[in-house]
C-alpha cells in the first residue's frame, strides 16, 4: 500500500450559506489528493498526459460526509493505493479536521486512457515501478 498526506485549509469562497465547506468541493479536495499522491512519487499527471498521452478519466466516485468542515480549518487529506493498479487505480481517500477527526471519506476510480488511440489501457510501466516496492 502507499499513502500521502496533503493539507488544505478551507477558504471563504468553498463555503455555502451556513460556513460549511460545500460539498461539491470534496470531489476537488479528492482530486488534490490524488494528485499529490502522483508527485510524491516523482510524476506528474501532466507528464502522463503530454509525454506518455495517457489520461486518467474518473469512471466512479462514492463519498460519505461525516461531520462538516468549516471556513479557515487546516485539513489533511490522506490518500491510499491498496492496490497495484491494471487498467484502473483506485484512490481510497480520508479527511481529517485540525483534531484528526474524519470529515469525510471515498474512493475514486479512474482508468487509463490512451488519448491518441481511445481506448483503455494497462498502468504505465514507470508508474507501476515507483509502486512496486511498496507492495
Amino acid at each position: 500500500m502507499y499513502a500521502h498526506d496533503t493539507q488544505l485549509r478551507v477558504r471563504y469562497g468553498e463555503t455555502d450559506q451556513m460556513g460549511y465547506l460545500y460539498y461539491g468541493r470534496y470531489a476537488e479536495y479528492f482530486e488534490v489528493g490524488r494528485v499529490e499522491t502522483i508527485r510524491s512519487l516523482g510524476l506528474t499527471y501532466k507528464d502522463l498526459e503530454e509525454v506518455h498521452g495517457i489520461w486518467l478519466p474518473v469512471v466512479s466516485l462514492d463519498m460519505r460526509f461525516v461531520r462538516p468542515a468549516f471556513y479557515d480549518d487546516l485539513l489533511t487529506v490522506h490518500t491510499e493505493i491498496r492496490k497495484l493498479p491494471d487498467e484502473y487505480i483506485t484512490f481510497h481517500c480520508d479527511i481529517f479536521n485540525e483534531k484528526r477527526k474524519l470529515i469525510n471519506a471515498g474512493t475514486v476510480r479512474l482508468c487509463f486512457f490512451a488519448a491518441a488511440a481511445k481506448k483503455v489501457v494497462p498502468a504505465p510501466a514507470h508508474l507501476l515501478e515507483k509502486l512496486q516496492p511498496f507492495f
